[in-house]
């Protein structure tokens, strides 16, 4: 029997999530489900669920098959789009893609709970008896024990329900967009637990239907703070293992070593085969906040008082500052950026995305300007910059009259440059700030007279 799925929340992980529910089908290629997206009738919203209901995507992508599926999905009639949350009343599941942000202006992190509580309220309002509830969002460990299920219950009381029947599961979501997009949910493993056996039982199933769970087993864990404090320590680890990396990265600029190609040679090795690589600096979503959660839910979610986490304060500071390191090198280089006319390639916080939140790259415009530079911003995806609300270039036709280029995203666009012809007879100071090039557009631009320097690259010193 077709099940009814409402996505609340249609940012990059509820939209692709969608997707990914509608394209799921039985032996027979019958959908498993009807699926539903939600989210708020703002500006932003109406425009998701205008484009679902269009059949595409709401987001730049380089994955042709999410923009396939989600039209196939929508003619087939399995997948639409509203703002009304009567979605949710007729809902066998209801997946929470709602963000949880973190405010860090005051002396302390602290959770920006409302939004998210305000989300799972509608759920609790709106839901029937017996559906399934998984929280989707990475949230500080805690949260769906001690402020979910209460907000739940809540409204099963208000609602005159002799118990709350309603099944909580927490399955945090492994998302990368990119090329790979939709594969990133349904060819990827799985972490999840239930409230209950019950809702574990329950949300095990549903992910059986949306995930290739042959190739890709779930793996259940014994709570649902479990399963959010893995989210939390897997998102912490990678933060640190960029900040790690990025202080032998100024060592090789100096010692004339090309760390990539050192790192290339301890990747053969099992156990460092995920060791991280010199770059411009940590965006988007997940790593620039997440490894503060497990503090905030030490001292406001848990009650367990302090508890200090240094090594991914630090972490979170290093990486922080390496989109001004970038900057730094160039003004080595350049002697100085002030009155330099620079041009910024990649807006995006990584590559083949059109995601700008907590880019590296908005640091790096906002302190290149502070010292008196101009910065021309390009992007293949991106045309317009929300958060520093200025238009982005997608004209790569040639090189713009600048003094300098700064490769900070490694789209695929730009390995497809041809350095003489691009160039056109401009010699501008060439900055290769996250393995943007390969080593024959870097070699020639070097030949065509650019100053070429590289994050995480040394010239050899002289014999």
């Amino acid at each position: 029997m077709t099940q009814s799925v409402c996505i609340q929340g249609l940012g990059f992980v509820g939209s692709a999530m969608a997707v990914a529910c509608a394209r799921a089908v039985d032996e027979k290629g019958v959908p498993y489900f009807d699926v539903t997206g939600l989210d708020l009738p703002t500006p932003a919203g109406t425009a998701r669920i205008d484009a679902i209901n269009r059949g595409e995507f709401p987001f730049a992508t380089s994955d042709a098959s999410l923009a396939r599926e989600a039209a196939a999905a929508r003619a087939r009639g399995n997948l639409s789009a509203t703002s009304d949350p009567d979605a949710i009343a007729t809902a066998d599941v209801i997946v929470v893609d709602v963000p949880l942000d973190i405010d860090f202006s005051g002396p302390r992190p602290s959770l920006v709970i409302e939004p998210f509580k305000a989300a799972v309220s509608t759920v609790g309002e709106y839901a029937r008896d017996g559906a399934l509830v998984v929280i989707e969002t990475t949230v500080a460990p805690g949260t769906c024990e001690r402020i979910v299920h209460p907000v739940l219950e809540f409204w099963c009381e208000r609602r005159g329900m002799s118990h709350c029947g309603l099944l909580l599961a927490h399955s945090y979501e492994r998302v990368m967009p990119g090329e790979h997009y939709l594969e990133s949910i349904t060819n990827f493993w799985r972490a999840y637990a239930g409230f209950d056996e019950r809702a574990a039982n329950a949300c095990e199933a549903f992910l059986s239907k949306v995930i290739d769970v042959q190739r890709f087993p779930l793996r259940r864990l014994p709570s649902t703070t479990a399963s959010e404090t893995a989210k939390v320590l897997e998102n912490a680890y990678r933060a640190a293992n960029i900040a790690f990396v990025d202080e032998w990265g100024r060592f090789a600029e100096r010692a004339g070593v090309d760390l990539f190609e050192v790192i290339d040679a301890i990747r053969v090795r099992p156990t460092h085969s995920n060791i991280r690589q010199p770059g411009f600096g940590v965006g988007g979503y997940c790593l620039t906040k997440d490894p503060v959660f497990a503090e905030i839910a030490a001292r406001d979610v848990l009650g367990i008082g302090n508890h200090d986490f240094p090594m991914s304060e630090l972490a979170m500071s290093i990486n922080r500052a390496m989109p001004v390191r970038a900057l730094d090198l160039l003004a080595e280089r350049a002697g100085t950026v002030h009155g330099r006319r620079i041009a910024l390639a990649g807006i995006s916080y990584r590559q083949d995305v059109a995601d700008t939140r907590y880019s590296p790259s908005q640091a790096f415009v906002e302190e290149a300007e502070r010292r008196g530079a101009s910065v021309l911003c390009l992007d293949p995806l991106v045309t317009h910059w929300d958060e520093l609300d200025r238009p982005v270039s997608g004209d790569f036709a040639s090189c713009p009259d600048v003094d300098a280029v700064v490769f900070a995203v490694p789209h695929r666009e730009f390995r497809a440059i041809e350095p003489h012809t691009w160039l056109d007879g401009r010699r501008p100071i060439m900055l290769d700030a996250n393995d943007c090039l390969t080593a024959a557009q870097r070699n020639a631009f070097a030949a065509a007279g650019c100053i070429v320097a590289s994050v995480g690259r040394g010239s050899p010193a002289p014999l």
